[in-house]
């Protein structure tokens, strides 16, 4: 009899390992890992919700990280161990430092993870397995056309600024950067790098860390270097409504014209309310949810993502958003920005 309980507990348990081991891959968990510069930022905030939904859609367990400010490189590497520690699937991550955070990638990858860059490549773009984003540089290219095209016979002789994101130039930085001088005519001279060019219509660049403050602060030292600025580029619009802020406090509000990238509701709206001429909008839900959906397929099948045909990327669009159409360039008016705007 003892024997017998003996042979039937042996039997059952093996029944029971052969079941679960006959289960399929997609029933097993799959954890993922998102890992953002800030969680202020409205974009980041509204890739983090994007990212949360897709996720519970999918049954998939999403874990979420984010720097205190832009530019907290030494976050996002703590983010990267803790989440190789747990034994994620795979990693969504927009780069603060797009070359130091390189070798964290690496023994993401080695330990059998997928790494996807959201929105800012990283340098080299090929270190990670996928990015989805916006074109960065078509973004920049834009709002340059549109800032050219609007000041007209002006634009030979404009005085421009260039409120950037951090000192280490992140590859987002750079694309927003140089698109914005191709786009108005300018010789970019290397096009991956910031701060190189001899145009004589270049006042200057300084950096925001991508929020109000930085804008207010970068805005006010390039006035010190040139009153006369009418023409500021800005990497996104707080540091758009920054730059705004500090022109009003000297009463150059309507002197200077803004250009930005992002299109979120309060970036539409100033560009509604006439605190920034034109701004390029790009769609951080679709590439939270569309890299989501690929961790999970690499976890069920091994299958990376393909890049949109013709690109190194997965292009999730851009469209320019203005009141004020100027010929020859494409673009959307507040109304229809409104209808597609986040945050």
């Amino acid at each position: 009899m003892k024997h017998t309980k003996t042979l039937t507990g042996l039997i059952l348990g093996a029944a029971t390992a052969a079941l679960l081991s006959a289960a399929p891959a997609a029933a097993q968990d799959v954890t993922a890992c998102l890992i953002t510069k800030t969680d202020t930022n409205p974009f980041f905030v509204k890739m983090k919700e994007g990212a949360q939904a897709k996720a519970a859609e999918l049954g998939v367990t999403l874990k979420t990280f984010a720097g205190k400010v832009d530019g907290d490189h030494d976050s996002q590497v703590a983010a990267i161990e803790a989440c190789i520690a747990d034994g994620a699937k795979g990693i969504l991550i927009a780069a603060s430092d797009t070359k130091a955070i390189v070798d964290q990638v690496k023994k993401a990858q080695a330990a059998g993870m997928v790494v996807i860059a959201l929105d800012t490549p990283l340098d080299p773009a090929d270190a990670a397995d996928a990015t989805f984003a916006t074109d960065n540089f078509e973004a920049g290219k834009l709002i340059g056309a549109w800032a050219k095209a609007t000041l007209g016979d002006k634009a030979a002789d404009a005085r421009i600024g260039f409120l950037n994101l951090t000192p280490s130039q992140p590859t987002v930085d750079v694309l927003r950067n140089q698109g914005f001088m191709t786009g108005f005519g300018i010789d970019t001279a290397d096009v991956n790098k910031i701060g190189d060019e001899t145009d004589a219509r270049i006042v200057g660049n300084d950096v925001t860390n991508g929020n109000e403050e930085g804008g207010r602060k970068a805005m006010e030292n390039l006035l010190q270097k040139d009153p006369n600025i009418n023409v500021i580029h800005t990497i996104n619009e707080p540091a758009a409504v920054g730059a705004f802020q500090a022109l009003k406090a000297v009463g150059k509000e309507n002197d200077v014209l803004i250009v930005s990238v992002d299109g979120g509701c309060p970036g539409v709206q100033s560009v509604k309310d006439g605190m920034i001429g034109a701004t390029s909008q790009q769609y951080p839900l679709q590439m939270a949810a569309l890299g989501v959906e690929a961790i999970k397929k690499w976890a069920d099948s091994g299958e990376k993502p393909a890049p949109t045909p013709g690109k190194a990327f997965f292009d999730t669009g851009v469209n320019l958003v203005t009141d004020k159409p100027a010929e020859g360039v494409p673009s959307i008016d507040t109304v229809k920005g409104m209808e597609l705007c986040w945050g």
